[in-house]
């Protein structure tokens, strides 16, 4: 190449450097539905996979520094005590132990919106925080903690959620157990009720449930002088840098958080929790690096929950199905503290799922001693839509009216509560249609006899009934807010660096993300490079949470590709000797639209610029303010109950989701998969129970703690929609992460109605609260003289 050329090809990615500012606050337009795709849109395996089928991907417990300590916490025993008198001087003086630190020590770090000391002399339920230890091995560190000499004084509790809102009952902190409501209300509620034909009044309420992710919350802390690295297992590396240099009272620059792989957060590790404090302190008093990983039983004790609820719900419809009013109250079991983060909102889906005039929303968290709740995989909405889905259900039975027909009655194409349009109004009639289709719906509901004993299976098949269920939900999804940044890097041999902030927690979000730069570079997948998980080398992305990572940083990395591909096309105009709007890129090469012919190498082109480069900058802004972004989606069960047993066996589920652009299917179905297999545990199986008497909780453990196993899996069915949401984003893609999970356990619950006539108005729905069920159902009949 001549050197008047290559000198104009370092002049041209100068000037594109200096369009950066413009890109980013420029919006691309949207990838449509008939965009020709050739990448985005495809299967494709993890990029990550193979790392992590070999070991190579490292966790954060699979962290080992030379020097390296481990850390155990002492956890409270009572659910409400005042310490007396703490001795650590016998674990101190442990061979191999390294460190002690309690409520003796002087701390000043508080966690909570209450202000809770990092170890408080008043204890608020089992499993709260007593002392930390530092040691050389595991073992050593556990046999320190029964040295620990502690004196305590139980103090009155109450564990109950219906119990802590009674008067006169033993208070969590000074003052009233329930927190002051947070209340909506549209249209004349009291109206609505007058004018209704037909009105459902019941109370539904629904389990506290444990996270359970595989890994467990922890990190690794190393100090290098005033530098503090975090190893940690989180959904979100610049919060947890955030909050822990504030906690330290340290420059944010001092704390860099490092996550490349997790295993699951499912939301409860988008906020700082103690043990990541008590790492980095013990790290810092011992001068070595300190991992601290919770066991299972800390786990499930002290690392958030999905809040237990008590909702009265009231929906009033006249005779043709036609929704006059929609009221609930609800009450929620946050216990002992508020964690912050994001707020559990069960009200939600009544104010927006379903057009009607008048609605009126009430809320209130409640105070237990027992451990804090936090987000958990749609937080709130999987609650909520038990009681507002089942209650349709039971408005549907009263009228006489297919389920389904009811809801498409009482559809929406507006948010009612913003008074502005979705972004796509059609997207849940997509969902209903894609996945009764599926299911064959309107058949099979018609089939009077699906409820009827079980043909040609034996004598005992005869005791089974069969029965189907619908339900649906909207949620969040949109991202945007808040904004994500990336930037794109072409190398010299025309491979390319994709860096942001971001983090994979599980979900294929490398894969996605990846390929959303592949398509707008127009290369092939294996030349892109996608960097995350480390505050000192991304820039800043927002935490992983509210399904929303591939449709926040999607959309900065196509802008940031975008910018990168304009700047490569300007240099390559000046080999090929074409104006830069000319040219296309796609697999690699830059060619003159209408002559593939007249070619040249993406990396032909970087390689003549080196050592300069082309770097790309893009950003993500909100989301559009006259219309709302949601997500929605309807799933579809079938169910056998015995009526003798009470044993529930799921037949098959059918699920159709709204998020937009499908960017992986694989990776789509994936989630569908793993939602729905969770939203099973939740119907059906997981519970934390706990002793009323001692406040002691029963199974904080995989063992008594039911999650579902690949025997209680049935077939599911994932009815694709994949409409892309242009008005959205640029990528037209939303959030699935937690939809999945939210209309599962109404729907089973309405197939067990469906196939026994017995309304389940508390999840789970266990076997044994269903056989007593049965046996009243049962004893009632006798006593009219029939049969069961």
């Amino acid at each position: 190449m001549p050197i008047q050329h290559i000198e104009a090809l370092r002049g041209e990615q100068k000037k594109g450097k200096e369009q950066i500012e413009l890109a980013e606050g420029s919006e691309l337009a949207a990838w449509g539905a008939a965009a020709n795709l050739t990448i985005v849109g495809q299967p494709h395996a993890r990029l990550e996979g193979a790392d992590k089928v070999t070991g190579r991907a490292r966790y954060a417990s699979d962290i080992r520094l030379p020097d390296q300590l481990y850390g155990r916490i002492l956890h409270s025993p009572h659910p409400h005590a005042r310490i007396r008198r703490i001795d650590t001087r016998a674990a101190s003086a442990l061979p191999g132990v390294h460190a002690v630190i309690s409520s003796a020590d002087d701390l000043d770090i508080t966690f909570y919106k209450e202000e809770c000391p990092l170890f408080a002399t008043t204890l608020r339920f089992v499993g709260d925080e007593v002392a930390a230890v530092a040691a050389e091995s595991e073992e050593i560190a556990e046999d320190a903690l029964c040295l620990i000499d502690v004196a305590y004084e139980p103090l009155p509790f109450v564990t109950d959620l219906a119990a802590a809102i009674e008067p006169d009952v033993a208070t969590v902190h000074n003052g009233s157990n329930v927190l002051e409501p947070k209340r909506y209300e549209r249209g004349d509620l009291a109206a609505g009720l007058a004018a209704a034909d037909v009105v459902i009044d019941q109370i539904y309420t629904t389990q506290t449930a444990i996270h359970n992710s595989l890994e467990t919350h922890g990190c690794t802390a190393r100090w290098e002088g005033e530098q503090l690295t975090l190893w940690e297992s989180t959904q979100g590396i610049f919060q947890v840098r955030e909050d822990v240099a504030e906690k330290l009272k340290l420059p944010e620059h001092r704390v860099r958080v490092i996550k490349q792989h997790m295993g699951g957060g499912f939301g409860a590790k988008q906020v700082v929790w103690k043990p990541s404090i008590m790492a980095a302190l013990l790290a810092k008093r011992t001068g070595r690096p300190v991992q601290l990983m919770l066991d299972r039983r800390g786990e499930s004790l002290a690392a958030g929950n999905r809040n237990g609820t008590q909702q009265r719900v009231r929906l009033g419809a006249k005779r043709d199905g036609t929704l006059t009013a929609i009221a609930v109250e609800a009450h929620m079991a946050i216990g002992a503290y508020q964690v912050g983060g994001e707020a559990s909102n069960v009200v939600g889906i009544y104010e927006r799922l379903y057009r009607c005039p008048n609605v009126r929303t009430e809320q209130a968290q409640v105070y237990t001693n027992t451990g804090p709740s936090v987000a958990f995989r749609a937080p709130g909405y999987v609650e909520g839509t038990f009681g507002l889905e089942s209650a349709m259900d039971e408005l549907a039975r009263t009228l006489g009216m297919d389920p389904l027909d009811l809801r498409l009655h009482n559809y929406t194409e507006s948010d009612q509560k913003k008074e502005q349009p979705y972004t796509l109004p059609e997207a849940l009639r997509l969902c209903y249609g894609r996945a009764t289709e599926a299911f064959d719906w309107k058949n099979v509901y018609q089939t009077a006899t699906r409820a009827e004993p079980v043909e040609a299976r034996g004598a005992q098949a005869q005791t089974k009934r069969r029965g189907i269920g619908i339900a649906a939900h909207e949620w969040g999804g949109g991202g945007g807010h808040p904004p994500g940044y990336a930037w794109v890097k072409f190398n010299s041999d025309g491979s390319v660096d994709v860096v942001t902030g971001a983090q994979d927690i599980g979900t294929g979000a490398r894969t996605g993300l990846a390929q959303v730069a592949a398509e707008e570079l127009g290369l092939p997948l294996d030349q892109i490079n996608l960097h995350l998980g480390d505050t000192a080398t991304g820039p800043y992305a927002p935490t992983s949470a509210g399904s929303a990572t591939q449709a926040t940083l999607g959309p900065a990395i196509r802008t940031a590709a975008a910018n990168a591909r304009q700047q490569l096309l300007e240099a390559a105009a000046l080999v090929l000797e074409e104006a830069p709007e000319r040219l296309r890129v796609h697999d690699g090469k830059v060619f003159v639209q209408g002559d593939p012919d007249n070619a040249v190498s993406v990396a032909e082109v970087t390689g003549r610029m080196a050592p300069q480069m082309i770097q790309g900058q893009g950003a993500r802004g909100p989301n559009p303010q006259d219309k709302t972004v949601r997500t929605f989606g309807v799933q579809c069960v079938e169910v056998e109950v015995d009526m003798e047993t009470g044993e529930v066996t799921l037949l098959r589920v059918v699920a159709a989701h709204d998020c937009g652009r499908i960017i992986n299917p694989t990776m789509v179905d994936s989630q569908i998969i793993g939602g729905i297999t969770q939203g099973i545990g939740f119907a059906l199986t997981e519970e934390r129970v706990i002793d009323e008497a001692s406040g002691i909780v029963l199974n904080p453990n995989l063992e008594e703690y039911k999650v579902p196993t690949v025997a209680d899996i049935p077939p599911i069915t994932h009815a694709r929609v994949g409409q892309p949401d242009v008005a959205a984003n640029n990528t037209g893609a939303k959030g699935i992460g937690e939809p999945p999970l939210v209309p599962t356990a109404p729907a089973i619950a309405n197939a067990i109605f469906d196939a026994t006539g017995i309304r389940m108005r508390h999840a789970p729905l266990s076997r044994r609260r269903l056989v007593e069920r049965l046996a009243t159902q049962k004893l009632k009949a006798q006593q009219n003289g029939g049969a069961a």
